[in-house]
This record gives structure tokens, sequence and C-alpha cells, in this order.
């Protein structure tokens, strides 16, 4: 299937400090009318693949919006001249909105992926799960799981059934995040799998706020 996707970057007169969280934090406030930007609905959190997502990448703010939260984006980008991250206010100086129609879905080739952000993979089940096991490749077949489980995961949300097996295999360095005042275990690396994923899309746990953004790998296919 294809999705329509929305890219919106900006540029101000000053380096930009902040995170996917306070980039959330600041369009969920000024346009809580919109559901799609803050995932609420009556005060309460909606558990499922949200449909607009912020980044903070190489120091510049990038939002995503997929298929209906495409459309949201298209329609507040020019509403504001000024963005507030952390207590610090920006002035937009440029603006770019970029819509692409995106190839989505079960692939009959192989295609190579990146994190651009920290991938937050472990449940606490699966946190037991991968610690508890001194064997590096059950550590890898966990992570292997995850990955098809998101992946699945998202498919539900964007309405698309996956057809056949998916196939992956992943190259993960673990690291320490700190999120919402507590420590995590996330990965940085990357996979390869039989699908196909629009750059700038997030799999795994808090993509809203940036984490496991994914980008098209375009390095030597030895790295696995």
């Amino acid at each position: 299937m294809r999705l329509k996707i929305l890219l919106l970057t900006f540029e101000s007169t000053k380096e930009f400090k902040g995170n996917g969280t306070s980039i959330r934090g600041f369009f969920g406030k000024k346009f809580s009318e919109y559901t799609q930007l803050h995932h609420h609905l009556d005060n309460k959190l909606k558990y499922q693949y949200p449909l607009v997502q912020y980044k903070m990448i190489d120091g510049k703010p990038i939002v995503v919006g997929i298929n209906k939260g495409a459309q949201v984006l298209k329609e507040i980008s020019d509403k504001f001249d000024t963005i507030t991250l952390d207590y610090n206010k920006y002035e937009i100086v440029e603006r770019n909105m970029t819509m692409k129609n995106e190839e989505f879905g079960l692939s009959d080739k192989i295609h190579f992926y990146e994190f651009a952000t920290p991938w937050l993979a472990l449940s606490q089940k699966k946190y037991h799960e991968f610690f508890n096991t001194k064997s590096n490749d059950k550590k890898v077949d966990i992570l292997r799981r995850v990955l098809i489980g998101n992946l699945i995961s998202m498919s539900k949300t964007l309405n698309y059934t996956v057809p056949d097996i998916i196939r992956c295999d992943v190259d993960m360095e673990r690291r320490k995040e700190k999120f919402e005042d507590m420590n995590f275990t996330s990965f940085c690396g990357g996979f390869m799998v039989n699908f196909c994923i629009p750059d700038y899309l997030g799999i795994g746990k808090s993509v809203s706020k940036g984490y496991g953004t994914v980008r098209k790998w375009y390095g030597p296919p030895d790295m696995y």
C-alpha cells in the first residue's frame, strides 16, 4: 500500500535546543483542537500508532504527518511564526513542507535501515527476558521478534494486513536512555527487513516523541 507522508521542517535565527517531547508539547498546546497532534482523547492517551510524530535530528526539528496526520499538518503549517521549546522562543524564518506518496508494507526485496534516533524496543516483560539470557544469539533473536511485532502493530493502525512472513536481521548496540526521569535501555544501529518503511517514521515505544526513527541505509550490505 502507499502512505501519504508530509515532512514539515523549519529554520530559525538561532540554533534549536530541545527534543521530540518539547516539539510535541508546543504543537499539542497551541493546536489542542487537533487530536492527532497531542494523541489524547477526553484527557486520556490514545494507545495506537501516532499519525503525527515529532523529531529532533541533527539539531533540526522535523514533524511527520501520515495520512490524516498529513492533512492536519498541512492545515496548521503556516499558523505559527514562533515556536517555544523548553521555555526558549525561536522565530521561524523559513519553513519547508514536502508531501510524498510512499510505499509501505511487505516487499519481495530486502531493505536496509538505520535508526536516526534511539529505539526503545523492550517492554517490561521483554526487558527481563533480554537481560536474563546470557546468549548473544538469543538476545539478537529477541530484538528480531520485537522488530517484527513493532511492524505488525504499526500496520494494524495503518489498516494494512501483512500478507506473509516478515524476515529481518538486526545489528544493534545497547545504550542507556533517560526518558521522563527514568532510565531505559535503548538501541542504536540498523536492520534489514523485507518490508518498506518510509523515511522518518518511528517504530517501537514513544515514537510520537521522536524515538525509533528510521531512515534508509545506503551503506555496504555486509554491515550484517
